[in-house]
């Protein structure tokens, strides 16, 4: 079978990204949140996402669980399928920002390898990387999901903070602790720290 890649055009649309932020009246962004299960990022996420829409601006959540149970459905757990899953997560998001769109992705992304061919695909001046700070001990006490004591007891492998890795990043745009600070604190810190990046 041969490689099409080399005969693969890419079209021309007349209606542009500039021209879709004009009319939504905002920049589309990517805000990345990375962090340990159970750090708050899908709470977080969601909660900006509701400020956002609340106040007319045009957004879209991507995170583990949605893309998992049907896009990347056939990925498991495993270093290379990690890294598939957010190359692909990286590539759907970059059509979304093409359409306008704030994205606010949810998802673990333990490796700085992969956060940063992330940003690369989706473009450096428009990958806001934020960090939800919490230790280990403090999500695993949450366990939202019962999933610290699932990888606890052998029932799940390749579990990010049990046996498997978690690089920190080290210069995120924006770090949030949700150990130290209140969901409250730590989404008005996000709202005041977005809104001049989102800003026509």
């Amino acid at each position: 079978m041969g490689n099409y890649s080399e005969h693969i055009i890419p079209h021309n649309h007349y209606v542009k990204r500039e021209d879709r932020e004009k009319r939504r009246a905002h920049k589309s962004k990517v805000l990345w949140f990375t962090g340990l299960s159970g750090s708050g990022k899908s709470t977080l996420a969601n909660g900006l996402e509701a400020y956002l829409h609340h106040h007319g601006l045009s957004t879209y959540i991507l995170d583990g669980d949605n893309i998992r149970t049907g896009l990347n459905k056939d990925l498991d757990f495993s270093d290379n399928s990690r890294k598939e899953n957010i190359r692909r997560i990286a590539e759907v998001a970059r059509l979304f920002l093409d359409a306008g769109v704030i994205v606010l992705t949810a998802f673990i992304s333990p490796f700085k390898e992969d956060r940063a061919n992330a940003k690369a695909v989706i473009g450096a001046n428009d990958f806001i990387e934020v960090h939800v700070d919490c230790p280990l001990e403090v999500c695993e006490a949450r366990d939202v999901k019962g999933l610290y004591k699932k990888a606890r007891a052998g029932e799940i492998q390749h579990f990010t903070g049990i046996d498997s890795p978690f690089e920190e990043p080290e210069e995120p745009e924006i770090r949030v602790n949700t150990a130290a600070n209140s969901l409250e604190k730590c989404l008005e810190e996000l709202r005041n720290k977005i809104e001049l990046k989102i800003r026509l």
